[in-house]
């Protein structure tokens, strides 16, 4: 008896020594027909031992490059895809660029300052004016949310949106924000809503398929009873 440990190492465990042993005995095949055969049998078994690879895009393009992977590209078949490179495979990712962009408030993040950089662009009017609100509210909205309630004052979000477009922002006199409660409120309402519509999505696959399994049964049932009557 032969223990793993004493076996040649696997490739790509995910598939076993089975599949393993059959792109090695696949290899060994002189004939050119019967090794493209041989090859797209196995590639069905793959996919039938990773069904969860049809949800992935090009999923029969993986299971080619996996079969080659595998043979460690010894085997010489007729692929449908561009046969990959041992050279392709073993390369290491080159580094990945990460902002360098300085972030004045840490606690407003980097999307509200791209928000107040394209609002700067907007023409004087209504809208304008409308979008300034809707934008210090969020400040508020962030605001509270890392810092003590206590110390929270409109001023000192108009004075920070001020800042951060430069002077460019300025709210008109007697604009008042949304109280911190309402901004809250409004947080958990929206928090809330999310979570009911992913349980009322959950609900509905979990009513389906109790749905699937009756029919599923019942039809299971009426075979039973005609096999009987048959009898």
């Amino acid at each position: 008896m032969d223990y793993n440990t004493q076996l040649p190492q696997m490739i790509i465990p995910e598939y076993g020594r089975n599949i393993q042993n059959m792109i090695n005995f696949c290899i060994t095949l002189e004939d050119r027909d019967e090794r493209n055969r041989c090859a797209r049998a196995i590639i069905q078994v793959m996919g039938q031992l990773n069904p969860h690879l049809r949800d992935v895009a090009d999923f029969t393009h993986k299971l080619w490059d996996h079969l080659f992977i595998i043979s460690e590209f010894k085997l010489d078949v007729d692929s449908p895809y561009p046969m990959p490179s041992a050279e392709t495979l073993n390369t290491k990712p080159g580094p990945v660029d990460y902002p360098t962009g300085k972030i004045k408030y840490k606690h407003y993040g980097k999307i509200i300052e791209d928000i107040i950089s394209k609002a700067k662009n907007y023409e004087e009017g209504p809208e304008k004016e409308e979008l300034k609100k809707v934008i210090a509210n969020n400040l508020k909205k962030f605001y509270i949310t890392w810092n003590s309630k206590d110390l929270m004052s409109d001023d000192i979000i108009f004075k920070q949106m001020d800042e951060l477009s430069g002077g460019e922002l300025k709210m008109e006199e007697n604009i008042q924000l949304s109280s911190a409660n309402e901004l809250v409120k409004r947080q958990f309402t929206s928090n809330t809503n999310s979570n009911n519509n992913r349980n009322k999505h959950n609900n509905n696959n979990n009513r389906n398929k109790h749905h699937n399994n009756n029919n599923r049964g019942k039809h299971h049932n009426n075979n039973r009873n005609n096999n009987n009557n048959n009898r």
